[in-house]
């Protein structure tokens, strides 16, 4: 973390001001730290300052106890963040595996073209310049922070924008790790509902498959959105909810895989990513002349892999990763607690209820929804 960074945060309570405190530095940056506010700190480890709190919040005697911090005052636990807790468990384990995903050649083909479809753009410079109309940008939930790292290259030449990366697991660790070098790429450790920022602090804000994986779906945009400057532009993917049969499938699966430790599910998901594997090496397609509106599987010619994969079980195989890079993906969808699905109605009524008016879907893919809105004028 870098010392200016300071006037940028504020306490995740009451957003109070915060003194800051350098224990170790290693260049420009702040290693090891810590931000003083009334009776609470708020440690810097490794580089990332951690707002955690209550259950979320891991157990700091050690950094206390080093740097003669004063005790903590124990805040009660909740319900909401013990189902957050066992969700970082997943993303935390996730992240340190895969450190270098998105970061390779064949990775950024994939996932920049998928960006382009979520964002309704035509190529990756369309895309490019998209984020460079923006001064302050805010990623929520970077994981390896790959797109973090690409969204502040591109931004570079603006001498003044910058881009912060929140996420609330270890994931947060791994990004800045990837990041560190890039004097405009700042990351903190913090739970989306109590992020440190000031209202209307950003001019554009990205959640790409974050949300559903909170407690609520809902209320984690709507804080969001407090953090987003009038007039500023949003992106989120979110689940579809999916059909009766996929629907059925997920939901067995996922009482079976996530009481798993991460190690047990990534060798369960092996047989779903071998049989992805082999469905995609088929090259197959059929062809449906009639709807089978029941299961939501529409007429037309599908690819045998992808009519699995988005109609009955999730197999995904993309020939661009490895295998396990691959199985990574279906224990995305199998192993975190919270995976809500959502229908392009709900997520309507909410952006209606936000006052949002200038909004539209990217059909991006039929198992996601990607939006991109604009904060209205008061």
């Amino acid at each position: 973390m870098r010392q200016e960074v300071s006037q940028n945060l504020n306490t995740p309570t009451n957003l109070g001001k915060l003194e800051l405190r350098c224990f170790q530095t290693e260049q420009d940056q702040v290693i090891e730290g810590a931000f003083l506010a009334d009776e609470q700190w708020y440690p810097i480890i490794k580089g990332v300052p951690c707002f955690l709190q209550g259950l979320l919040r891991p157990n700091f005697t050690w950094y206390q106890e080093k740097y003669n911090l004063t005790k903590l005052p124990e805040l009660p636990a909740s319900k909401v963040e013990s189902d957050q807790l066992l969700t970082n468990e997943t993303f935390s384990d996730k992240w340190s595996r895969f450190r270098s995903y998105g970061l390779t050649k064949t990775h950024k083909e994939f996932l920049y073209s998928w960006y382009c479809k979520k964002f309704g753009v035509a190529t990756v410079d369309d895309l490019k310049n998209f984020y460079r109309k923006f001064q302050t940008i805010l990623e929520i939930g970077p994981g390896s922070g790959f797109n973090t790292k690409f969204i502040a290259e591109t931004i570079a030449e603006n001498s003044t924008a910058k881009i912060f990366a929140v996420d609330v697991s270890d994931a947060a660790f791994t990004t800045f790790e990837n990041t560190k070098h890039l004097p405009n790429c700042h990351v903190v450790q913090a739970d989306l509902m109590a992020m440190p920022f000031p209202d209307r602090t950003f001019d554009f804000i990205i959640a790409d498959g974050v949300l559903h994986h909170t407690p609520d779906t809902k209320k984690a945009l709507f804080a969001i959105y407090n953090k987003l400057n009038i007039g500023g532009q949003m992106f989120f993917y979110v689940y579809k909810q999916m059909g009766a049969a996929r629907q059925f499938c997920d939901q067995y699966i996922r009482e079976h895989f996530t009481i798993l430790e991460p190690d047990d599910c990534y060798k369960a998901c092996e047989g779903l990513t071998e049989l992805g594997r082999e469905l995609s090496h088929l090259n197959a397609k059929i062809t449906l002349e009639k709807d089978i509106s029941v299961l939501g599987i529409p007429a037309g010619t599908h690819d045998v892999q992808r009519l699995f994969y988005y109609n009955f079980v999730k197999c995904f195989w993309n020939d661009a990763f490895d295998f396990e890079t691959n199985n990574m993906v279906n224990f995305d969808w199998y192993h975190p607690h919270n995976a809500w699905q959502h229908t392009e109605e709900e997520v309507t009524e909410w952006l209606h209820e936000l006052g949002v008016k200038d909004y539209q879907f990217n059909p991006a893919n039929p198992n996601g929804i990607s939006v991109l809105f604009t904060k209205p004028l008061l």
